[in-house]
Protein backbone atom coordinates (compact mmCIF):
# COMPACT_ATOMS: atom_id res chain seq x y z
CA UNK A 1 0.00 0.00 0.00
CA UNK A 2 1.47 3.40 -1.02
CA UNK A 3 1.45 6.66 1.60
CA UNK A 4 -0.28 9.86 0.88
CA UNK A 5 0.80 13.20 2.76
CA UNK A 6 -2.44 15.44 2.60
CA UNK A 7 -1.59 18.88 3.35
CA UNK A 8 -3.93 19.87 4.92
CA UNK A 9 -5.98 23.83 4.29
CA UNK A 10 -8.67 24.46 6.94
CA UNK A 11 -10.80 26.70 6.07
CA UNK A 12 -13.04 29.88 7.62
CA UNK A 13 -13.82 33.45 6.69
CA UNK A 14 -12.03 32.86 3.88
CA UNK A 15 -8.73 32.57 5.37
CA UNK A 16 -6.32 29.81 5.79
CA UNK A 17 -6.67 28.78 9.49
CA UNK A 18 -5.68 26.29 12.36
CA UNK A 19 -7.72 25.64 14.82
CA UNK A 20 -6.55 24.29 18.43
CA UNK A 21 -8.08 20.96 19.59
CA UNK A 22 -11.06 22.18 17.70
CA UNK A 23 -12.17 25.23 19.47
CA UNK A 24 -12.99 27.77 17.36
CA UNK A 25 -12.10 30.53 20.12
CA UNK A 26 -8.33 29.30 19.36
CA UNK A 27 -7.92 29.92 15.74
CA UNK A 28 -4.80 31.06 14.20
CA UNK A 29 -5.22 32.62 10.26
CA UNK A 30 -2.08 31.57 8.28
CA UNK A 31 -2.73 32.94 4.69
CA UNK A 32 -5.64 34.93 3.08
CA UNK A 33 -6.56 32.90 0.28
CA UNK A 34 -7.12 28.86 0.37
CA UNK A 35 -6.66 28.92 -3.89
CA UNK A 36 -2.63 30.08 -3.02
CA UNK A 37 -2.58 27.94 -0.15
CA UNK A 38 -3.10 24.67 -2.17
CA UNK A 39 -1.55 25.94 -5.39
CA UNK A 40 1.59 26.39 -3.30
CA UNK A 41 0.91 22.75 -1.93
CA UNK A 42 0.66 21.27 -5.56
CA UNK A 43 3.24 23.01 -7.07
CA UNK A 44 5.82 21.34 -4.20
CA UNK A 45 4.78 17.91 -5.44
CA UNK A 46 1.17 17.35 -3.42
CA UNK A 47 -0.84 14.29 -5.47
CA UNK A 48 -3.93 15.01 -3.04
CA UNK A 49 -4.96 18.14 -0.98
CA UNK A 50 -7.12 18.04 2.01
CA UNK A 51 -9.63 20.82 2.29
CA UNK A 52 -12.01 21.69 5.13
CA UNK A 53 -14.70 24.14 5.08
CA UNK A 54 -14.98 24.72 8.99
CA UNK A 55 -17.93 27.05 8.52
CA UNK A 56 -19.41 24.28 6.83
CA UNK A 57 -19.16 22.16 9.13
CA UNK A 58 -20.20 24.27 12.11
CA UNK A 59 -23.39 25.61 10.28
CA UNK A 60 -24.03 22.68 8.26
CA UNK A 61 -23.90 23.82 4.98
CA UNK A 62 -21.66 25.08 2.43
CA UNK A 63 -19.71 28.53 2.54
CA UNK A 64 -16.63 27.96 1.51
CA UNK A 65 -16.95 26.16 -1.94
CA UNK A 66 -16.33 28.27 -4.60
CA UNK A 67 -12.17 28.18 -2.79
CA UNK A 68 -12.80 23.70 -3.23
CA UNK A 69 -13.94 24.42 -6.65
CA UNK A 70 -10.83 26.76 -8.19
CA UNK A 71 -8.51 24.57 -6.43
CA UNK A 72 -9.96 21.13 -8.33
CA UNK A 73 -10.20 23.05 -11.31
CA UNK A 74 -7.16 24.71 -11.95
CA UNK A 75 -4.64 22.48 -10.08
CA UNK A 76 -3.21 18.68 -10.50
CA UNK A 77 -3.54 17.78 -7.32
CA UNK A 78 -6.31 15.91 -6.13
CA UNK A 79 -8.74 17.52 -4.06
CA UNK A 80 -10.99 16.00 -1.24
CA UNK A 81 -13.45 18.16 0.82
CA UNK A 82 -14.71 18.22 4.34
CA UNK A 83 -17.18 20.11 6.04
CA UNK A 84 -20.87 21.28 5.40
CA UNK A 85 -21.75 18.03 3.29
CA UNK A 86 -25.10 16.92 4.44
CA UNK A 87 -27.13 16.03 1.55
CA UNK A 88 -26.59 14.36 -2.06
CA UNK A 89 -26.77 17.84 -3.42
CA UNK A 90 -23.72 18.45 -1.51
CA UNK A 91 -21.99 15.33 -2.97
CA UNK A 92 -22.98 16.21 -6.20
CA UNK A 93 -22.12 19.89 -6.21
CA UNK A 94 -18.51 18.97 -5.58
CA UNK A 95 -18.09 15.66 -7.75
CA UNK A 96 -19.34 17.09 -10.67
CA UNK A 97 -17.31 20.33 -10.44
CA UNK A 98 -14.01 18.94 -10.16
CA UNK A 99 -13.37 17.14 -6.62
CA UNK A 100 -12.05 14.09 -6.19
CA UNK A 101 -13.32 12.79 -3.03
CA UNK A 102 -16.06 13.71 -0.71
CA UNK A 103 -15.69 12.79 3.18
CA UNK A 104 -19.14 12.57 4.78
CA UNK A 105 -18.64 13.25 8.85
CA UNK A 106 -21.90 14.54 10.85
CA UNK A 107 -24.14 13.07 8.42
CA UNK A 108 -22.93 9.69 8.87
CA UNK A 109 -23.62 9.35 12.60
CA UNK A 110 -26.91 11.63 12.68
CA UNK A 111 -28.39 9.77 9.60
CA UNK A 112 -26.00 6.48 8.73
CA UNK A 113 -28.69 4.48 6.02
CA UNK A 114 -28.35 7.93 3.81
CA UNK A 115 -24.63 7.69 4.53
CA UNK A 116 -24.87 4.08 3.87
CA UNK A 117 -26.82 4.80 0.68
CA UNK A 118 -23.86 7.28 -0.68
CA UNK A 119 -21.36 4.58 -0.28
CA UNK A 120 -22.77 2.58 -1.89
CA UNK A 121 -23.78 4.73 -4.93
CA UNK A 122 -20.44 6.74 -5.70
CA UNK A 123 -18.13 3.98 -4.40
CA UNK A 124 -14.56 5.14 -4.08
CA UNK A 125 -15.25 8.88 -4.21
CA UNK A 126 -16.88 8.56 -0.67
CA UNK A 127 -14.83 8.98 2.47
CA UNK A 128 -16.04 8.35 6.01
CA UNK A 129 -14.38 11.22 8.65
CA UNK A 130 -14.71 9.76 11.98
CA UNK A 131 -14.00 12.60 15.06
CA UNK A 132 -13.03 11.07 18.13
CA UNK A 133 -13.37 12.82 21.78
CA UNK A 134 -11.95 10.50 24.70
CA UNK A 135 -12.90 7.66 21.59
CA UNK A 136 -15.88 8.75 21.17
CA UNK A 137 -17.58 10.68 18.00
CA UNK A 138 -17.57 14.20 17.68
CA UNK A 139 -19.77 16.23 15.37
CA UNK A 140 -20.86 19.43 13.70
CA UNK A 141 -17.22 20.77 13.58
CA UNK A 142 -16.71 19.11 16.99
CA UNK A 143 -19.01 20.87 19.22
CA UNK A 144 -21.29 17.83 20.18
CA UNK A 145 -20.10 14.49 21.21
CA UNK A 146 -22.05 11.66 20.50
CA UNK A 147 -22.67 8.41 22.76
CA UNK A 148 -21.09 6.52 19.59
CA UNK A 149 -17.61 4.92 19.99
CA UNK A 150 -15.55 5.54 17.29
CA UNK A 151 -14.06 2.15 16.33
CA UNK A 152 -18.39 1.04 15.99
CA UNK A 153 -18.88 3.50 13.53
CA UNK A 154 -16.05 2.45 11.70
CA UNK A 155 -16.92 -1.19 11.68
CA UNK A 156 -20.43 -0.11 10.44
CA UNK A 157 -19.49 1.84 7.53
CA UNK A 158 -16.42 -0.70 6.60
CA UNK A 159 -19.15 -3.43 6.26
CA UNK A 160 -21.46 -1.10 4.03
CA UNK A 161 -18.25 -0.83 1.78
CA UNK A 162 -16.23 2.33 2.75
CA UNK A 163 -12.84 1.67 1.46
CA UNK A 164 -11.85 4.80 2.89
CA UNK A 165 -11.76 6.38 6.72
CA UNK A 166 -10.35 9.66 7.63
CA UNK A 167 -9.83 9.42 11.44
CA UNK A 168 -9.13 12.33 14.05
CA UNK A 169 -8.26 12.32 17.22
CA UNK A 170 -9.37 15.71 18.65
CA UNK A 171 -6.80 15.66 21.81
CA UNK A 172 -4.00 15.43 19.61
CA UNK A 173 -5.32 18.25 16.55
CA UNK A 174 -3.31 21.12 16.18
CA UNK A 175 -1.09 20.48 19.64
CA UNK A 176 1.96 19.17 17.53
CA UNK A 177 2.52 16.45 19.91
CA UNK A 178 1.96 13.36 18.17
CA UNK A 179 -0.65 11.22 16.46
CA UNK A 180 -2.34 8.77 18.64
CA UNK A 181 -0.57 6.16 17.28
CA UNK A 182 -2.86 3.46 18.98
CA UNK A 183 -6.14 4.92 18.29
CA UNK A 184 -5.19 4.56 14.65
CA UNK A 185 -4.33 1.50 14.18
CA UNK A 186 -7.03 0.28 16.05
CA UNK A 187 -9.07 1.94 13.49
CA UNK A 188 -7.32 0.25 10.60
CA UNK A 189 -8.03 -3.23 12.82
CA UNK A 190 -11.74 -2.69 13.25
CA UNK A 191 -12.17 -1.87 9.50
CA UNK A 192 -9.65 -3.79 7.21
CA UNK A 193 -10.02 -0.37 5.27
CA UNK A 194 -7.66 2.36 4.55
CA UNK A 195 -7.61 4.63 7.05
CA UNK A 196 -6.32 8.13 6.55
CA UNK A 197 -4.55 9.35 10.04
CA UNK A 198 -5.39 13.38 11.41
CA UNK A 199 -4.13 15.16 13.87
CA UNK A 200 -0.54 16.05 15.56
CA UNK A 201 1.74 14.99 13.36
CA UNK A 202 4.79 17.53 14.67
CA UNK A 203 8.11 15.73 12.98
CA UNK A 204 9.17 13.70 10.06
CA UNK A 205 9.45 11.21 12.67
CA UNK A 206 5.97 11.14 13.13
CA UNK A 207 5.40 10.40 8.95
CA UNK A 208 7.97 7.30 9.52
CA UNK A 209 5.96 5.78 12.25
CA UNK A 210 2.61 6.07 10.37
CA UNK A 211 3.80 5.35 7.11
CA UNK A 212 4.61 1.72 8.08
CA UNK A 213 1.93 0.81 10.27
CA UNK A 214 -0.28 -1.56 8.45
CA UNK A 215 -3.18 -0.30 7.02
CA UNK A 216 -2.18 3.23 7.21
CA UNK A 217 -2.78 4.80 3.68
CA UNK A 218 -1.67 8.04 4.51
CA UNK A 219 -1.32 11.21 6.90
CA UNK A 220 -3.33 14.52 6.88
CA UNK A 221 -0.43 17.56 7.60
CA UNK A 222 -1.53 20.99 8.75
CA UNK A 223 0.22 23.12 11.68
CA UNK A 224 3.47 21.19 11.31
CA UNK A 225 3.43 22.45 7.89
CA UNK A 226 2.13 25.77 8.49
CA UNK A 227 5.17 26.44 11.78
CA UNK A 228 7.61 25.41 9.36
CA UNK A 229 8.49 22.31 11.64
CA UNK A 230 9.36 20.70 7.93
CA UNK A 231 8.50 21.63 4.55
CA UNK A 232 5.78 19.47 2.17
CA UNK A 233 9.00 18.61 0.02
CA UNK A 234 10.37 17.23 3.28
CA UNK A 235 7.72 15.69 3.98
CA UNK A 236 7.05 13.75 0.37
CA UNK A 237 10.97 12.42 0.31
CA UNK A 238 10.58 11.12 3.99
CA UNK A 239 7.24 8.79 3.01
CA UNK A 240 8.89 7.97 -0.30
CA UNK A 241 11.97 6.25 0.79
CA UNK A 242 10.67 4.43 3.47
Amino acid sequence: MSFTIYPAIDMRGGNCVRLLQGDYAKETIYGDSPFDMAQSFAEAGAEWIHMVDLDGAKDGKRINDRFVLEAAQKLQANIQIGGGIRSEEDINHYLENGVNRVIIGSIAVSNPDFAIEMIKKYGAKIAVGIDAKNGYVATHGWLETSALKAVELGKRFADAGAETFIFTDIATDGTLSGPNIAAVCEMCEVTGKNVIASGGVSSLADLKVLSTAKNISGAIVGKALYENRFTLKEALEEVASR
